[in-house]
C-alpha cells in the first residue's frame, strides 16, 4: 500500500511536470548566478511543491471552514507577495524617491525612480534577514527593519555594465555607518569634528587643533547630548545605510581636481552637463522678481531667497552689488542663467564664491574648498599607494573602516595590522560622487570616497514626478517627466 501511495505521488499531469521543470531550471540558474551552491539543497523543496507534495503546502484549501479558507487565502497571497518583492527589490529593481535638490536640474525633488540593480550587478545582501521596501527603520514603530546577524561578506553578482564617468548612481551613504538620528546632516563624524574643533579653538585661538583631538573631544560632546540635540547614536551595516543619488565624476584610478568650479578628470574638463547649476547673487534695478516670474524659470520655492541687505551690506559691496537695491540668491543652470540675464530689471549676476576649508578630509591641512579642490587620486583595486603624512588624512578611513585594517602611526613609521608598511594596496575600487546642484550638494567633497561595496544601482526611469510647491490641480503632477530617461 505504501509503495502504491508513494508511486502515486509522481503520478501528476504533464502540466505539473512542465511547471516543476521550468521552476527548477530557474532556481538552478539563480543559484549559478548567486554562486552559493549550498542553495542547491533547496531544489528538492521546489520539486516537492509541484510533484510529490510530501509537505502539505496547501493543506488549508481542503478545509470546509470558510473563515480558515478566507484567512489563509490572504496569508498565502501576502507571503507570496513579500517573497517576490524581497527578491525583486534585492536583485533586480528598487524604487527610489529624490528627497533633496542635490541633483537639480538633472533630477528633481519629487521624482520617483526605478533603480536597476542588475546594471552594475546586484549585491548579495549583507543583512539577509530584513523586511522588503523598508531601508532601515519601520515608520511609526521606529524600530529596525532588519536583523543584524547573520551578516554576509560583500559579494556582487555579474551585471550588465560597470560604473562610468558621469553616470548617475544610487549608493549607500559611506559615512552612514554611525548615525546621530536627530542630526544626520552633517554626518556623525563631521558633527564630532566640529564640536571638538569649537572647544579647542576657543581654548587656544592661535593654534590649529589636532584632528584626533577634535574627534575625541567632539565624540564625547555628541554622545553626552544624545538624548536631545543629536538623538540616539545607532550603527548601520552597509546595505542598511541611507540611499544617496549623485553623479559619478571620477572612477577608480582617476585624478580629479576642481578649479574655479570646473571639474577636471585626468586634466580633461568634465563634459558639459545641461543640468549643472551654481548659486548666484542676482541684482535688480528695484524690480521685484515675483513668484510667477520665478515659476517660469523653474526656480523652486525653497530656492527663492532674498538677501537681507542690512545684515550683509558689506559682503554685497565686496562683490560689486548695491545694498540699496534688491539682491536675490538662486541656484541657476546655464539655461536659467541666460534667461534671467535677459529679464527686464536684472542688472547683475555674480556667482557665489567659497573660501571655507570645511571639506574632506577635515583637519587634513589641505586648504581645499568647495570650488577649488584637489588634485586627489581615486583608489583602484590592486594599486598601491605610498604612505606618508600628506596621504594619510585622505586615505585613512579607507584603510581603517572600508577595508577593515588596524592602522597605527608611530613617529614617522606606519603599521598596518601590526606590521611595518611603506605602501598600502587597495582591496576595492572607489568612486568620486558629486551633485549637479554644485553649491547645494553634500557630496564627496565633504565626506570622501564611495567604495564599490556601497554601490546600489543605476536610475533608469522616472515613473512618477510630484512638484512639492504645487497643489493637485495646479501642476502637482509633472506629466512631462513620466517615463523620462533618468540616466542623463
Amino acid at each position: 500500500m505504501n509503495t502504491e501511495k508513494e508511486s502515486s505521488r509522481f503520478n501528476q499531469p504533464v502540466k505539473q511536470w512542465i511547471k516543476a521543470g521550468v521552476w527548477s531550471l530557474v532556481y538552478v540558474l539563480f543559484i549559478a548566478w548567486v554562486g552559493n551552491f549550498w542553495w542547491i539543497l533547496g531544489l528538492p523543496v521546489v520539486f516537492d511543491a509541484f510533484i510529490t507534495h510530501f509537505i502539505p503546502w496547501t493543506w488549508w484549501k481542503k478545509s470546509k471552514n470558510k473563515a480558515v479558507l478566507s484567512f489563509m487565502g490572504w496569508v498565502d497571497a501576502i507571503v507570496f507577495a513579500l517573497v517576490a518583492v524581497y527578491f525583486i527589490n534585492t536583485y533586480l529593481f528598487q524604487n527610489y524617491q529624490i528627497p533633496s535638490s542635490s541633483l537639480e536640474k538633472s533630477l528633481l525633488v519629487g521624482d520617483f525612480l526605478f533603480v536597476s540593480k542588475a546594471s552594475y550587478g546586484p549585491r548579495v545582501p549583507n543583512t539577509p534577514l530584513s523586511f522588503p521596501l523598508v531601508q532601515h527603520t519601520f515608520p511609526l514603530l521606529n524600530c529596525k527593519s532588519f536583523i543584524e546577524h547573520p551578516q554576509w561578506d560583500y559579494k556582487r553578482l555579474k551585471g550588465f555594465d560597470s560604473v562610468k564617468r558621469n553616470d548617475i548612481v544610487v549608493f549607500n551613504f559611506p559615512t552612514g555607518d554611525t548615525v546621530a538620528v536627530n542630526k544626520q546632516n552633517p554626518d556623525y563624524y563631521s558633527s564630532c569634528y566640529w564640536a571638538g574643533y569649537k572647544v579647542l579653538i576657543n581654548q587656544n585661538p592661535n593654534q590649529q587643533p589636532a584632528t584626533d583631538q577634535c574627534y575625541s573631544i567632539g565624540r564625547e560632546i555628541v554622545r553626552a547630548n544624545a538624548n536631545n540635540e543629536y538623538g540616539d547614536i545607532v550603527y548601520r551595516p552597509v546595505d542598511r545605510r541611507e540611499n544617496y543619488v549623485k553623479r559619478c565624476v571620477a572612477i577608480a584610478g582617476d585624478w580629479m581636481k576642481i578649479k574655479d568650479n570646473q571639474v577636471y578628470v585626468n586634466n580633461v574638463p568634465q563634459e558639459k552637463i545641461p543640468g549643472i547649476q551654481f548659486n548666484y547673487f542676482v541684482q535688480t534695478d528695484g524690480t521685484q522678481l515675483t513668484d510667477p516670474m520665478l515659476d517660469k524659470l523653474n526656480i523652486s520655492v525653497e530656492d527663492r531667497q532674498m538677501v537681507d541687505n542690512t545684515q550683509f551690506g558689506s559682503g554685497l559691496k565686496s562683490i560689486g552689488m548695491d545694498p540699496n537695491l534688491p539682491v536675490y540668491h538662486f541656484p541657476l543652470n546655464e539655461e536659467t542663467y541666460m534667461k534671467l540675464q535677459k529679464l527686464t530689471g536684472v542688472t547683475k549676476l555674480v556667482i557665489e564664491a567659497s573660501n571655507m576649508p570645511d571639506v574632506f578630509p577635515l583637519g587634513g591641512g589641505k586648504k581645499w574648498t568647495r570650488d577649488n579642490y584637489g588634485p586627489i587620486w581615486i583608489p583602484k583595486k590592486g594599486m598601491s599607494l605610498a604612505l606618508n603624512t600628506y596621504n594619510l588624512p585622505i586615505y585613512e578611513r579607507i584603510i581603517r573602516v572600508y577595508e577593515h585594517n588596524k592602522l597605527e602611526v608611530k613617529g614617522n613609521e606606519f603599521y598596518i595590522n601590526d606590521k611595518p608598511a611603506k605602501t598600502y594596496t587597495f582591496k576595492m575600487d572607489y568612486y568620486w560622487m558629486m551633485g549637479d546642484n554644485r553649491h547645494n550638494s553634500a557630496d564627496s567633497r565633504y565626506w570622501g570616497f564611495v567604495p564599490e561595496d556601497h554601490i546600489v544601482g543605476r536610475p533608469v526611469l522616472v515613473w512618477l514626478s510630484l512638484n512639492k510647491d504645487k497643489s493637485l490641480f495646479d501642476g502637482k503632477i509633472r506629466w512631462n517627466r513620466f517615463f523620462k530617461n533618468a540616466e542623463k
